[in-house]
């Protein structure tokens, strides 16, 4: 199980055997590299602990637990988690910031705790075996457990058409669980799996406070969140896009790291998808020691790589982008900062004012009989989609921006053999929408963001990335006490209809150059329209005729209409087309056997490249 993910720790290995329980763990030395080796466990032995993560108030945990008399053999943040166990037992998790998944065994009391932190940075899955437990960082290693009795859940691929990832508690198997963010859970011998919530997002404050106070207050989150990343005894840098999230990370860094700050950037040769020129010019402006990369992939054989790179289907195409960045990044430095999480808790996506100016209130029965009329027309009528959408409620029309159809009568291709499978994707949303149609709407989509994007989407796509070529990716906008506060401001102050990141901007205005502020956002895009028509149009021509392994999950006509549909140009079906080729693939591999392995990392030579550069400017 541990060889199974040996990229996400190359640097050594440890073992916990006992009577009823084993756990293994592959290192990343980041912290107290020569003394830091795991498992770690306490002054006589009873408390035993293997962690994926750090730490960021591990100094301030250690006082604190020194005072209470807890004795220390080394200086790693692990041992903090041993001794704030035996303090605090499973209240333990609420005091720690950082990112983080743990086991811990209390042999005293024949319990296993394992945690998440709060907004799922760190990956941590879970299956019921014959009375036991078995838990890992990635399925792979379950792979490794027993392959033979992993089966695909026909629920779980309805929920990937649906979101492009298989949101938690799921899983892509039957019978195997995702621990969610912000949960811990307790098992002991001859009892069942109790698992707990320790962290909810906050809802925004009923009084409103003086703006200018919250910039301020703002800007100084901002500035402790990045100092508390920088802790490491590897080289560190930073990605850089050019965006304000990780500008704003940068500018902060280049304040506070000591020597000059490494950043690093790719674009692509297709000019529309190409934001090294932005990165560029931050870079220059605060002297950072920057390297970029343009390039032209072998696209085939990056789709191959990053289809399994993930140990479930996974259909964000940035995935690409951001493997190329870390990989960059890994060749000078073993732990990144990234500006990831900005969006949802500010307010950067543009589908939010996108919601805010369509309105819409509750669904009353004139709205109910337009959506139904809508769905009665031709897929190919071209004011069909107006029509449906002019018939949803405000929570309807933001679900459509984050949701894809399932079903063939609204525009979907799941096979109507797995009605369940709707099911599981209206559950879902009714998980967080149903509890979230309160006054402040705008706060209402940013908190479900964080809630299922984010941990679904945003940061597996940063974790198996990055961790695919060993290098740690830490994300300060995610702090703990900054995603506390954030939550806690209305809405209205944070998007509107006509600005994006309104409190965001005025918080870094002095940290960030002015032509940041003024760049339109662009999201970590790859031209996939383009290699439809190019290297991948036999992928897409084979949908028509889907393998064995994805046929019974799928409307085959429907699958015929939006390649034909996509094919002359009536619409663009790339992300649904995107999602169904992942599929494809990876229900292959799983079925071949070719997922139980470490992924399959492209060197960079075959990107061959348009350009590349390391170089550094002063101030």
């Amino acid at each position: 199980m541990c060889d199974a993910i040996h990229h996400r720790g190359p640097d050594s290995d440890g073992y916990f055997v006992a009577n009823g329980i084993a756990m293994g763990i592959r290192r990343l030395s980041i912290i107290d590299v020569a003394g830091g080796r795991q498992p770690i466990s306490n002054e006589d032995g009873t408390v035993t602990v293997v962690f994926n993560g750090e730490i960021y108030n591990h100094h301030a945990l250690r006082r604190e637990l020194e005072a209470s008399g807890h004795r220390f053999a080394t200086r790693s943040d692990t041992e903090v988690l041993v001794h704030l166990y035996e303090e605090f037992g499973t209240g333990m998790a609420r005091h720690l910031q950082g990112m983080f998944a743990f086991s811990i065994w209390d042999s005293r009391n024949q319990r296993l705790f394992i945690a998440r932190d709060r907004t799922g940075m760190k990956p941590l899955s879970y299956t019921d075996r014959s009375g036991g437990i078995v838990f890992c960082s990635e399925l792979r290693s379950l792979y490794a457990f027993d392959r033979s009795t992993l089966k695909v859940a026909a629920g779980a691929v309805m929920e990937y058409l649906a979101f492009g990832y298989v949101p938690d508690p799921s899983s892509i198997f039957e019978d195997v669980k995702k621990l969610p963010p912000g949960h811990f859970l307790v098992w002991s011998p001859g009892r069942e799996v109790a698992v707990h919530r320790y962290w909810s997002p906050p809802h925004p404050e009923a009084a409103v406070r003086n703006e200018q106070e919250l910039v301020e207050e703002l800007r100084h989150k901002l500035e402790a969140a990045v100092v508390s990343h920088l802790e490491s005894e590897v080289p560190l840098g930073a990605f850089l896009s050019g965006g304000l999230d990780s500008s704003t990370v940068v500018a902060l860094m280049c304040r506070h790291a000591s020597g000059r700050v490494k950043t690093f950037s790719i674009g692509f040769a297709e000019e529309e998808y190409d934001e090294s020129a932005a990165a560029r010019a931050v870079a220059a402006h605060f002297g950072t020691e920057h390297t970029d990369l343009v390039v032209r992939p072998d696209v085939e054989q990056i789709f191959e790589s990053i289809a399994t790179m993930f140990d479930e289907p996974f259909a964000d195409p940035s995935a690409i982008a951001t493997f190329r960045v870390a990989q960059l990044a890994r060749q000078s430095v073993t732990v990144a900062l990234s500006g990831d999480g900005g969006d949802e808790l500010f307010g950067g996506y543009t589908r939010y004012g996108d919601t805010l100016r369509r309105a819409g209130g509750r669904r009353g029965v004139a709205s109910r009989l337009v959506a139904a009329l809508g769905l009665m027309l031709p897929h190919a009528f071209l004011g069909r989609n107006w029509l449906v959408d002019l018939g949803r409620s405000r929570v309807g029309r933001y679900a459509s921006t984050v949701v894809q159809p399932v079903r063939v009568d609204e525009g979907g291709v799941a096979s109507a053999i797995h009605p369940l499978g709707r099911v599981a994707v209206d559950e879902q949303l009714n998980r967080y929408f149903s509890s979230e149609l309160g006054e402040d709407f705008a706060a209402a989509m940013m908190r479900v963001d964080l809630e299922t994007y984010l941990p679904g989407d945003i940061l597996t796509k940063v974790d198996r990335t990055s961790m695919a070529v060993s290098l740690e990716a830490r994300v300060p906008l995610l702090d703990y006490e900054l995603v506390d506060f954030a939550l806690r401001i209305p809405g209205s102050l944070r998007v509107t209809s006509g600005e994006t990141k309104r409190l965001f901007r005025r918080a870094i205005q002095g940290i960030v150059p002015d032509f940041v502020l003024s760049c339109p956002k662009k999201g970590f895009a790859v031209p996939l329209a383009r290699w439809f028509r190019g290297p991948l149009r036999h992928r897409i021509k084979a949908l028509r005729t889907p393998s064995a392994a994805m046929a019974p999950y799928i409307n085959r006509h429907a699958v015929e209409r939006l390649v034909s549909e996509h094919s002359v140009g009536r619409r663009d079906h790339s992300t649904v087309l995107w999602r169904l080729i992942v599929l494809e693939y990876w229900l292959a591999a799983f079925r071949d056997g070719r997922l139980g392995r470490p992924p399959i990392v492209p060197s960079c030579a075959s990107t061959m490249p348009a350009a590349i550069g390391t170089w550094s400017s002063g101030r």
